[in-house]
């Protein structure tokens, strides 16, 4: 079973048809890391041959064999606060701007896609907990999503090495975080409650076209893994999903403006973002 070899044909076959399953497109240079994955899950399930393996995985009713392939494929590298002028616009320049125009007390929808281990929506859930004075005033939903069903597991736990709080400064990681015996930090069941994970496939419509309504999207650093057309698949999913007028944050390599002409750049004193339209 060690003996394994994916040819070049396998690695072309299984790169296309995980490109059309999930809109992440492996370049040749990611070769090793495919390879040896595949290996990986055909030794689990007990499949010498790679066109054994490729069948059953892809025919296999439950698709559990799929997820698990798909979330050892996808990197989940991340950590609190980073590319924090993102969240200082959310509270200081973005919300603002929204909420003069909501009825007061109205329900503000926060999508971060995708969650990995949950850095991300917890440090939004951080930022507006203690930087935003309109908390108290507004009711807000906040979900985050992913592909991965054991990165979302991991996230719902809430539990972070050093590495990943490094960032967090003192006096919230005393205020929002709990050290436990092993070394790791885990932050506080408020914080957990905060946000609801959701596994999205955003290359599936059927995953996607209930998420609608929403005022703030951040999708940051996901897309730089897409080629064009999953990218401009991916641009058309948010602007279903978002409320007009309402924005979305993208990584600092990556711009809407050349993926989709749909959105309108907006340069606020934080950061620059991306705006659906108002209607008119």
């Amino acid at each position: 079973m060690t003996d394994i070899v994916i040819t070049e044909e396998d690695f072309r076959r299984f790169r296309e048809f995980f490109y059309r399953k999930t809109g992440i497109l492996f370049e040749d240079s990611k070769r090793y890391f495919v390879d040896k994955r595949l290996v990986e899950r055909m030794i689990a399930s007990g499949y010498a041959s790679f066109n054994h393996y490729f069948t059953f995985m892809r025919f296999q009713a439950s698709g559990a064999e799929l997820q698990a392939l798909t979330n050892i494929m996808t990197v989940n590298e991340t950590y609190f606060f980073r590319e924090e002028y993102h969240f200082k616009c959310l509270v200081q320049s973005i919300l603002p701007e929204l909420t003069q125009t909501k009825p007061p007390g109205s329900l503000i929808r926060i999508w971060s896609i995708p969650s990995s281990s949950g850095e991300e929506p917890y440090s939004i859930a951080l930022y507006l907990t203690e930087y935003w004075s309109g908390i108290d005033h507004w009711d807000v939903e906040l979900i985050s999503s992913d592909i991965d069903t054991d990165i979302i597991h991991r996230a719902r736990q809430g539990k972070y090495s050093p590495r990943a709080i490094q960032y967090v400064p003192p006096d919230l990681l005393q205020t929002h975080f709990v050290p436990t015996a092993d070394g790791e930090y885990q932050i506080s069941d408020d914080m957990r409650q905060a946000v609801e994970f959701t596994r999205v496939n955003l290359n599936e419509p059927t995953d996607t076209r209930s998420y609608r309504g929403f005022d703030v999207i951040f999708c940051r650093n996901l897309l730089i893994y897409f080629d064009d057309f999953s990218r401009r698949q991916a641009a058309g999913v948010f602007f279903d999903a978002l409320n007009p007028g309402a924005f979305i944050c993208l990584g600092h390599s990556e711009s809407m403006s050349r993926i989709s002409a749909m959105f309108k750049v907006r340069k606020f004193p934080e950061a620059i973002v991306y705006q659906k339209p108002e209607k008119r």
